[in-house]
């Protein structure tokens, strides 16, 4: 039997019942639009974590350090020898760190606790030295004012709370000039003493900055590092020569961090890139294993949701087999017709199988749409509850991917055949004589 005339034969015996047809193919649409409502909102959260995420600029991040940090103060003198051999974090070092391919900027995790004077307020709180390339993360999206002009600029960012310490109202502080103190590593001329720690004096020193503005969001604290309430340029901090903790165990010369960041160009190259920073003798750590830990915590969700979500299609199947099996009852005269004159028991599976799969593809489409508007009253919902609660909007967290629209017809195609193949069974076996005698 030809396609076309399978077709027509299909359409015209489902028009017949079109309140029970009609009833079954909804069943099958109120299945697949669970099915697609679940798993695009776990589609839609996964979505937007990572599009948080990859805003954030955190995935992009290497965090490399040294074993030669203040936890290895109080040594022997065998582990001190030992430690003295392995590769501080210098200079030298963080050109190597450059010069990796793939890595984009390697710069010093350079971060202190100081005073910042404006007037007659005298406040404590941590400052770090950003590079320009933050200016990309989220959470300078929303800053009030601008963000630093050059590398080596006498600018200051504030954290918008911090700014409330020093002037009742922060947005005046804009454009005004606060003062930054700071203790300053000054090498002696004094050789280094046994152990190889330098000698060196530590001078208190002030730095007029401008202050360029307010960030409203609380700044990253990865990786375990304190949060700072105050950013200046990089290379500014470098060039102040603050000392740092580890700073108290290099020879006289050298420049010592506690730790380097490495942004790589690509966040695929991540792990490539910290194979080879370990090889040269650095610790190296990234937020790569967290994301795989939060990719499988999405695919037990997903997992779960098309469960639950294929349950109503699992009884939307059984309805497709009631509605088969009450036409095969009514139809057995045609059946048996059909049969005497020459149609195959090939044939008459074929046409039953043509009117499930017609359910399947109609009741996947509905499914579909349906799905659709469930997704975008989950995001008008959602909006609106963030908006009574007065927190800030968020980007929809329903979504769609084409595989899902694809896969959910095709998938109710699927059900809807197997659903078939036991009413098209029993159809091809009746007799001829007995359906006409039965008649």
């Amino acid at each position: 039997m030809k396609l076309h005339d399978l077709l027509e034969l299909a359409e015209r015996n489902l028009r017949q019942s079109r309140l029970r047809n009609g009833l079954t193919t909804l069943g099958i649409g109120v299945g697949i639009a669970s099915l697609v409502a679940m798993l695009s909102l776990g589609a839609g959260l996964q979505h937007f974590v990572s599009r948080r995420l990859s805003s954030s600029g955190l995935f992009d991040v290497i965090y490399v350090s040294s074993s030669r940090d203040m936890r290895n103060i109080g040594m022997g003198r065998r582990q001190s020898a030992n430690l003295a051999q392995t590769r501080p974090l210098d200079d030298a070092a963080l050109a190597d760190l450059a010069k990796i391919p793939g890595v984009a900027e390697a710069y010093p995790d350079i971060r202190f606790a100081t005073q910042i004077t404006y007037g007659e307020k005298n406040t404590l709180t941590l400052v770090a030295g950003i590079p320009l390339s933050d200016r990309r993360k989220e959470i300078f999206e929303d800053i009030n004012g601008n963000f630093f002009s050059s590398e080596r600029a006498d600018e200051i960012l504030l954290q918008a709370e911090y700014a409330k310490d020093l002037s009742s109202d922060p947005a005046s502080l804009i454009g005004k000039k606060v003062t930054l103190h700071y203790a300053q590593r000054e090498d002696s001329k004094t050789p280094s003493d046994a152990s190889g720690i330098a000698a060196f004096s530590v001078v208190p020193k002030e730095r007029q900055l401008t202050v360029v503005g307010l960030v409203n969001r609380e700044v990253d604290g990865i990786f375990g590092i304190a949060r700072p309430r105050a950013m200046i340029p990089t290379q500014l901090a470098q060039s102040l020569h603050i000392l740092q903790p580890t700073g108290v165990r290099v020879q006289a010369g050298d420049s010592s961090y506690s730790a380097v960041f490495v942004r790589v160009a690509n966040p695929k190259q991540v792990e490539s890139i910290e194979d080879q920073i370990k090889q040269l003798g650095f610790t190296a750590r990234s937020l790569l294993d967290a994301s795989r830990n939060l990719q499988a915590v999405f695919i037990i969700l997903d997992a779960f949701l098309g469960i639950f979500g294929s349950l109503a299609l699992v009884v939307a199947s059984l309805g497709i087999v009631n509605t088969l099996v009450m036409a095969i009852l009514e139809r057995r005269h045609e059946i048996g017709i059909m049969k005497a004159i020459g149609a195959s028991d090939g044939d008459v599976k074929q046409l039953f199988f043509t009117e499930s799969g017609v359910m399947g593809v109609t009741g996947g489409v509905l499914g579909v749409l349906m799905g659709w508007g469930i997704g975008r009253l989950i995001n008008f919902g959602t909006q609106k509850y963030l908006q009574m609660q007065q927190m800030p909007k968020v980007e929809d967290v329903w979504f769609v991917p084409w595989w899902l629209v694809l896969s959910a017809i095709a998938f109710s195609i699927l059900v809807s055949l197997i659903a078939g193949l036991y009413p098209a069974s029993r159809a091809a076996k009746l007799q001829p004589a007995q359906t006409l005698r039965y008649e």
